[in-house]
């Protein structure tokens, strides 16, 4: 609003076009209305009607008219003179010069640019005005000149190289669309090239003024730099401070012609003028690049002890940029840096301190001359700081200055670490700065995290630590957001010096998991997971199980990841670790990964005593959670291998309640699942393979499953289909070794599970390749992954290298149709495909035994003849090595004509020793070597991948490149998630096949891509160290 003499003006200039002109007219028509029955206002259009008509009826017509206006209230006057003119009786019209100032729409015909061209157009008239009489023709001839003075219409000249930048800025706001906006800039942009190429002095300062407008749009500007030289060549200081600023903006240290102001800078560093020099310093400290501050070090070092303030606060900035660029001169700035701890000014001490810091960075020389020389000083400066009066200049929410004892406490951090003398120095004023601080406001709070990350960075004091954790146990109670996530911040860092001193405050970090931010209780929940150790495992537990319950779906995720991990790691016992698994697979089962439950099922088998405790759990669990992918998983699985336990309420504890379960009600959850839409491919595999247990273990249903069984026959899946076509021929024509087929699992050896997860399992056994992917029905499985077993505990394991090709049997029962002998001594290890149970129950046999492996299901213990086992007869006997003990072994038909052929024996190839592929400062590659028996010119290899930094890496991806001669293909990885700290491990299989065998040696690039805390990072490298004969 603007108050006139005579009126009140609402400007809308700085609103958006449409909408302050729409408001305009809304609020016109609103006072129209309301004013509509009072006395009429005085306008501007009726004074000069009034004045015209005076003129007219006294006889003295004007020779012309000229009005000028810059108002929307003017436009009456424009109208008003118009009508008036045109409507009176005079014999000859006189000339109208109706004139706005500023280019927009308007009823006037001419416009100026701005108030200076107003002044200078009446100046004009007021030189040529002559108090003689003039003749007509002369008087007219001036009025010709005089309608030149002017600007016509600007629609018909919008740009020229004189238009405003408010003009132009208005201009561009006033463009409805993208395309609008390009045409405007690009005719600005003609314009200047064009006042460019006609070398316009009077307006180069406005043009690059527009210029830097529209580089801040986005648009190119290149072909004004050479006017940013020019302008600070110029000996004006307006001119100077265009072009110096235009320098900043329009160019970088990257261009050549930046060489070219080398030269220019260093004359004005030399200035009398010290605005001149302030321009050339923040220039100079802002686009610097080494050439630049080698040539021009010495003049900012004299500038350092200028007499005026401002100058040795800026030339103390523009030090810190050169230093960063050309490390090697920060030992000529360490005494001028010195001198400036000593000042009185803050700005300059400001700076100095920041200097020192940076300098303290780069140069060891430099540290180790402020450690000896400055910390008293810095010390006393601090002391007085903290101490200080009022001081209305510097005074922040009642601080002194928080600003300068931030930049303190950063440098005092700098100079305590590692140094306990240092250290012993500042540890007093610490204390002080952290107990006499308010933390009722911002710029409190600032200081005390500060001095807080000061404490936990120099030397070890007990009581200062536990001061300063207590004073993040503070920022956690506040309201602020931030306060909080920079305290759990710190928090982390801090455990690892003074855990105990943390676990105080495991309530306030509990609460903070709570949180309604997102951010805050990602960060408080990765601090609690730091602070679990034995002895408050259960208690931080509960607390997080209960919240799962209540907890928002998105953070779920990473609560069940989290508590998962504390309980596999912390477990006291086995039961309490079951009865937590169960709890958070009940609240958040779709959230737990296939790993957790895998290791879940590994538990229970080593627990015997809880068999039956565990399947009652799961089945009253699956009675209220059935939704739960994961929760029914195990329990279908316990249900098929302890259902009988379940019924005879086999193996009760104190802490149970009695409950009643019949086999029917056990063939009913396996049922549900089964049929539920939700369940996935490997859920319903695992409940056919539950039903073909329970059909041994409950006779008088077995009628029912297989009716079951008989239904999914004609699945559209084929993976189901075939499943259940083998499984109800087992249960109809196989009854006799149904039971021995269908036996309980083996105890499963934690610590081998254990390895494979870790991905450190020997050589011998193959490393998983993550979860088995969904096959749609239709599509082949790939080579690489034959049947699924069990429990799809993990993918499917590849054959080792030496196995032969023929071995289906093995794949689908997971057993060693081999000689015995070729096991070695040790007969307990298992095989590959043994360690997480083959699909139909059937465990490795006992090393004593000479028979074959399929004789514990034959009627006869006949070593000599080949057993029919499910119906149909395969009578091909493999040949054993002349060191085993073994005559033959018998192989078996399972599916009704399904034969196999013999087995060749194994033949080990040469072995090659593993080599570090690839290797840099946070990640190892480990290469493995194989050969296929009979194929020499085809490797296998087995790459490793090990973390070696303390971050995780995600989104892990490995690509590899060979020449023409080689062909390479890449199998999936285990997994896109590497453990920090080499606490894992990531495999993945590769097959080269080298056509130039026995001439070439194979060489490789590789690319690897991960993510650590949300950036991309690329690392890539060239093998060719890879072992001759390969």
């Amino acid at each position: 609003m603007e108050i006139k003499d005579s009126a009140l003006v609402w400007h809308h200039h700085d609103a958006d076009p449409d909408f302050g002109s729409c408001q305009s007219k809304e609020l016109l028509s609103h006072l129209e209305n309301v004013l509509a029955n009072e006395p009429a206002g005085v306008t501007k259009g009726l004074v000069a009607e009034k004045v015209l008509s005076m003129m007219v009826n006294n006889g003295k017509a004007p020779d012309f008219v000229m009005c000028i206006g810059d108002d929307r209230s003017d436009e009456d006057m424009f109208e008003s003179i118009l009508s008036t003119v045109s409507s009176s009786s005079l014999s000859a019209l006189p000339e109208i010069f109706a004139c706005t100032v500023g280019q927009k729409p308007s009823k006037a015909k001419y416009y100026l640019d701005d108030t200076a061209d107003v002044v200078r157009l009446l100046r004009g008239l007021a030189n040529a005005s002559n108090p003689k009489p003039r003749q007509t023709a002369h008087f007219q001839l001036d009025l010709v000149e005089l309608s030149r003075s002017f600007k016509t219409d600007p629609i018909m000249n919008p740009f020229s190289s004189g238009t405003r930048l408010r003009d132009m800025i208005r201009a561009i706001r006033a463009c409805k669309t993208a395309a609008e906006e390009r045409a405007v800039v690009r005719k600005e942009c003609a314009s200047i090239r064009a006042a460019i190429s006609e070398n316009d002095q009077d307006y180069r300062h406005r043009n690059l003024a527009k210029l830097m407008f529209i580089h801040m749009l986005g648009y190119p500007t290149h072909f004004g730099q050479m006017e940013c030289l020019k302008l600070i060549a110029s000996p004006g200081f307006p001119e100077k401070r265009i072009g110096y600023l235009g320098l900043m903006l329009l160019l970088d240290e990257r261009q050549e012609v930046l060489m070219l102001v080398t030269n220019s800078i260093k004359q004005d560093l030399n200035h009398t003028n010290q605005y001149i020099v302030g321009l050339a310093l923040c220039a100079l400290g802002n686009i610097c690049s080494a050439e630049m501050a080698r040539d021009l070090a010495p003049e900012v070092e004299r500038l350092l002890q200028f007499r005026d303030p401002n100058i040795r606060k800026k030339a103390a900035l523009c030090t810190i940029r050169i230093i960063k660029k050309v490390p090697d001169l920060a030992e000529n700035f360490i005494n001028p840096a010195a001198a400036l701890l000593k000042e009185k000014h803050h700005g300059v001490l400001l700076t100095g301190v920041q200097l020192c810091t940076d300098m303290s960075k780069v140069s060891n020389e430099a540290l180790e001359y402020f450690k000896k020389k400055s910390i008293d000083g810095l010390v006393k400066v601090l002391k007085d700081l903290a101490n200080s009066s009022y001081t209305p200049e510097y005074d922040v929410s009642g601080i002194t200055d928080p600003f300068l004892h931030i930049r303190l406490l950063k440098l005092l951090r700098v100079l305590g670490q590692g140094d306990a003398d240092a250290s012993d120095t500042m540890n007093d004023i610490l204390a002080q700065v952290a107990t006499k601080t308010e933390s009722n406001k911002n710029a409190g709070n600032a200081i005390l995290y500060e001095c807080v990350a000061t404490i936990m960075s120099i030397e070890d004091n007990g009581g200062l630590r536990v001061l300063a954790i207590n004073i993040l146990g503070r920022f956690l109670s506040s309201r602020d957001n931030n306060i909080r996530y920079v305290a759990l911040n710190m928090l982390m860092k801090a455990i690892s010096l003074d855990s105990q001193a943390v676990q105080r405050h495991r309530v306030t970090i509990l609460e903070c998991v709570k949180d309604s931010d997102a951010s805050i209780r990602k960060r408080a929940l990765e601090l609690v997971y730091l602070l679990v150790n034995e002895n408050n495992v259960k208690s931080l537990t509960k607390e997080l199980v209960d919240y799962l319950e209540v907890s928002d779906e998105e953070f779920k995720g990473d609560l069940t990841a989290k508590i998962c991990s504390i309980v596999e790691k912390f477990s006291p016992e086995k039961i309490w670790y079951i009865d937590q698994m169960l709890k958070v697979l009940s609240e958040a089962g779709n959230y737990v990964k296939d790993d957790v439950w895998h290791a879940l099922i590994v538990v229970i088998t080593n627990a015997p005593n809880l068999h039956g405790y565990t399947v009652r759990s799961l089945y009253k669990a699956v009675q209220t959670s059935g939704e739960q992918e994961t929760l029914v998983r195990v329990a279908v699985w316990c249900i098929g291998e302890y259902g009988e336990l379940l019924v005879s309420n086999t193996g009760v504890l104190d802490v149970e309640d009695p409950m009643t379960v019949t086999e029917a009600d056990a063939v009913d959850v396996v049922e549900t699942a089964i049929g539920r839409h939700s369940s996935d491919l490997t859920t319903r595999a695992m409940c056919l393979i539950a039903l073909l247990k329970l059909s041994s273990r409950f006779p008088s249903c077995s009628k029912r499953i297989n009716d079951i069984v008989r239904h999914l026959k004609g699945s559209l899946v084929l993976e189901l289909q075939q499943r259940a076509i083998e499984f109800n021929s087992i249960i109809e024509k196989h009854e006799k070794i149904r039971s021995a087929l269908v036996e309980r699992m083996p105890v499963l050896d934690e610590a081998t599970f254990s390895g494979r997860k870790a991905g450190s399992m020997p050589a011998a056994v193959s490393t998983p390749q993550g979860a088995p992917p969904k096959i749609p029905n239709g599509v082949a499985k790939p080579t690489s992954a034959p049947l699924v077993d069990l429990l799809d505990l993990s993918s499917d394991d590849i054959p080792a290298p030496g196995s032969s090709g023929g071995d289906f049997l093995q794949d689908l029962l997971g057993v060693d149709v081999s000689p015995a002998s070729s096991q070695g001594t040790n007969h307990t290890q298992k095989s590959g495909t043994d360690a997480l149970l083959d699909l139909l129950s059937i465990g490795t046999p006992p090393a004593q035994s000479s028979s074959s492996t399929l004789d514990m299901l034959s009627p006869s213990q006949d070593n000599k003849s080949s057993v029919d086992v499910l119906g149909t007869l395969a009578s091909p006997s493999l040949s054993a090595q002349s060191s085993s003990p073994v005559g033959s072994s018998s192989m078996m038909d399972l599916l009704d004509g399904f034969g196999t052929s013999p087995s060749l024996p194994e033949t080990n190839g040469p072995t090659y020793p593993a080599i570090v592929a690839f290797e840099s400062s946070s990640l190892k590659v480990t290469f493995n070597f194989s050969k296929e028996p009979g194929s020499p010119q085809t490797t296998l290899i087995e790459a490793q991948f090990l973390n070696k930094s303390p971050n995780i890496y995600s989104n892990f991806v490995f690509q590899a490149a060979v020449p023409k001669f080689l062909q390479l293909h890449l199998e999936p990885a285990s997994s896109n998630t590497l453990p920090a700290s080499s606490n894992g491990s990531i495999t993945q299989k590769l097959r080269v096949s080298n056509s130039q065998h026995g001439k070439k040696s194979l060489v490789m690039r590789v690319r690897i891509n991960y993510k650590v805390n949300d950036k991309d990072v690329l690392e890539e490298g060239q093998i060719s160290n890879f072992p001759r004969g390969l």
